[in-house]
C-alpha cells in the first residue's frame, strides 16, 4: 500500500508574508501622500485607488513566483471556468468602506486553492499589523500565536459576529428579526465590517460564531480555511458545504455554528426546507 506524501505550503506561505511589509507601505502611502481616490461600483460598493495598488501589486508578485498558477481577485481577475488548478483568491482591501473612512479593521486575505480544495490562508489586518495564518494540517495562526476556536458552549456565553447587507436588502427584515433573537439569546451581536478579521475572530476564540450572506469567495477563502485549521465549522445556510461560492457562510465551534444554523433556518424563508 503506497503511503500518501503531505504536501507542504511553507514556501508559498512564506512568499506571502514577504510581501507585507511593502503591501502595507503601498497601501498607507496612498493615504498619506492625497493620492486616495473613491470611486463606486454599485451602491455602498466603493473601491479606492489603494485597493487597486494592492491587487496589481499582489497579482505582479505572484505571477512572476508562482507563474504556473491562476489569479481570482475582487477587482479584476474573474472566477476561473476550471477549478482543477492552483488559484490564488485574492480580497486586496477587504473592509473598503473602513478604510475609505479610517475605520479598523480593514485587511488584505489571500487563500490558495489547489484543485479541490484551500490548502493556505493569510489575512493581514493593516490598521493593527496583524497576521493571520494557516496551511493545510498545519493549524492557525497569530503572528506565531497558535489559534483555537473558543470552547464555549452556551449560546447565552456566546458573543456573535456579523456583517451587514449593502448592495442587496431584501433580506433586512429576516436579518433584523435574526438580531433580536440573538440580542436575547447571547452575550451581544458585533460588525466589524470585514468578513476576514470576523472569521479569524472566530479562529482566535474571540467571538464563538459568525454568520453573514451576500458574501464573495474572495472575501471569505482565507478567513474560513483559518477557522478550520483552527478547529473550527463551516457551512453554507443548508448546512452543506458551499460556503465558498454560494455567498452564505455560518462559522464557530460545533455547538454555535449548529446554533446559528437552526436560528437562521427557523427564520429566513426557503432555508433548511425539505
Amino acid at each position: 500500500m503506497k503511503s500518501l506524501t503531505k504536501i507542504s505550503y511553507e514556501t508559498e506561505l512564506n512568499a506571502i508574508k514577504a510581501l507585507l511589509p511593502e503591501l502595507d507601505e503601498i497601501i498607507h502611502k496612498i493615504r498619506a501622500d492625497n493620492q486616495f481616490k473613491i470611486e463606486r461600483k454599485a451602491k455602498n460598493d466603493l473601491v479606492t485607488s489603494a485597493d487597486l495598488a494592492s491587487e496589481a501589486f499582489i497579482v505582479n508578485r505572484l505571477s512572476e513566483l508562482f507563474p504556473d498558477d491562476v489569479i481570482w481577485a475582487e477587482e479584476n481577475h474573474a472566477q476561473p471556468e476550471e477549478l482543477d488548478q492552483r488559484i490564488w483568491i485574492i480580497d486586496p482591501i477587504d473592509g473598503t468602506t473602513n478604510f475609505s473612512h479610517g475605520f479598523a479593521p480593514y485587511c488584505v486575505s489571500i487563500a490558495l486553492w489547489d484543485r479541490t480544495e484551500l490548502v493556505l490562508g493569510l489575512v493581514y489586518e493593516l490598521a493593527h499589523k496583524q497576521c493571520f495564518y494557516a496551511t493545510k494540517g498545519q493549524g492557525a495562526y497569530l503572528d506565531g500565536t497558535v489559534l483555537s476556536v473558543s470552547p464555549c458552549t452556551q449560546p447565552e456565553d456566546s458573543l456573535i459576529a456579523t456583517g451587514f447587507p449593502y448592495t442587496e436588502f431584501s433580506g433586512v427584515h429576516s436579518l433584523l428579526t435574526l438580531l433580536e433573537v440573538l440580542f436575547q439569546e447571547t452575550h451581544g451581536v458585533r460588525r466589524a465590517g470585514a468578513a476576514s478579521y470576523d472569521l479569524c475572530a472566530v479562529a482566535a476564540g474571540w467571538v464563538e460564531g459568525f454568520f453573514e450572506e451576500g458574501l464573495k469567495a474572495w472575501d471569505v477563502a482565507a478567513g474560513g480555511f483559518i477557522v478550520q485549521e483552527a478547529g473550527g465549522y463551516i457551512c453554507d445556510w443548508e448546512g452543506g458545504d458551499q460556503w465558498l461560492t454560494g455567498k452564505q457562510i455560518i462559522a464557530g465551534n460545533k455547538p454555535i455554528k449548529k446554533y446559528l444554523l437552526e436560528r437562521i433556518q427557523g427564520i429566513y424563508p426557503g432555508f433548511g426546507s425539505t
